[in-house]
């Protein structure tokens, strides 16, 4: 059963988002500011948060860098549409992914569903290991490990995902749309601006000079594709 930590300090939008997710099943968790959503985490086997931005005594942001710290789970903000700067600002940090408030169900759901099918295929073990190596890049689907020039980085499951995807396919262009729905596994709603956020933190943890990417390129108008041979 899978266990999701719902924060948000408004106790009418914690209901209702337990309204929606109970009858999935999962093992719903209650928490109503930051730093009691990094507690939880702590504490708790959480699988996944909802967190929203703006809270007293710690927002979502400074929440959602406290939890990268010492956890990949996944993390979903929750925000309004005025708080776009924040939004960016948390999907910087290691968020994978946002909600619009006010909520539509369906979306909630979807959302929720995606991160945790992410969640769990990072956590599966195969027979034998599948391993990528692209230049000083290597990755473990077996593991779900990655290191860049031997050494070890840390990549939420979003980011995990989408250099996969990438190096599976080297010299592929990928469009925005194609990519969020490749990776998010669902249709592309207008979401896909978060692509480009991942894609710049993902650049910053695999790249020397991220502003001169070696491996992770963009081509204007057309999209994203992984420069290099497997070897």
């Amino acid at each position: 059963m899978y266990r999701v930590l719902i924060c948000d300090d408004q106790p009418d939008i914690v209901n209702a988002l337990k309204i929606y997710l109970a009858p999935e099943g999962y093992e719903l968790f209650e928490a109503f500011n930051g730093q009691q959503a990094v507690d939880m985490v702590r504490e708790k086997n959480i699988h996944l948060v909802l967190l929203d931005v703006m809270m007293p005594v710690m927002d979502g942001v400074t929440a959602t860098a406290k939890i990268r710290e010492f956890s990949n789970v996944p993390i979903i903000l929750l925000t309004a549409k005025s708080e776009t700067e924040d939004k960016v600002l948390g999907l910087n940090v290691g968020a994978d992914d946002y909600i619009t408030k006010p909520f539509v169900p369906v979306e909630v759901l979807a959302r929720v569903r995606s991160q945790l099918r992410r969640f769990a295929s990072l956590g599966s073990h195969e027979e034998a290991p599948e391993t990528l190596t692209i230049g000083g890049i290597s990755l473990d689907d077996r593991t779900k490990t990655v290191t860049v020039e031997g050494e070890p980085v840390s990549l939420t499951p979003t980011e995990y995902a989408i250099l996969h995807l990438l190096m599976s396919n080297p010299g592929t262009v990928y469009s925005t749309k194609t990519l969020y729905e490749a990776v998010w596994q669902e249709a592309a709603l207008g979401s896909e601006g978060s692509v480009a956020v991942h894609i710049r933190h993902l650049r910053e943890k695999i790249e020397i000079n991220p502003s001169e990417p070696r491996y992770l390129k963009v081509m204007w108008g057309q999209g994203y594709k992984l420069e290099g041979r497997q070897k």
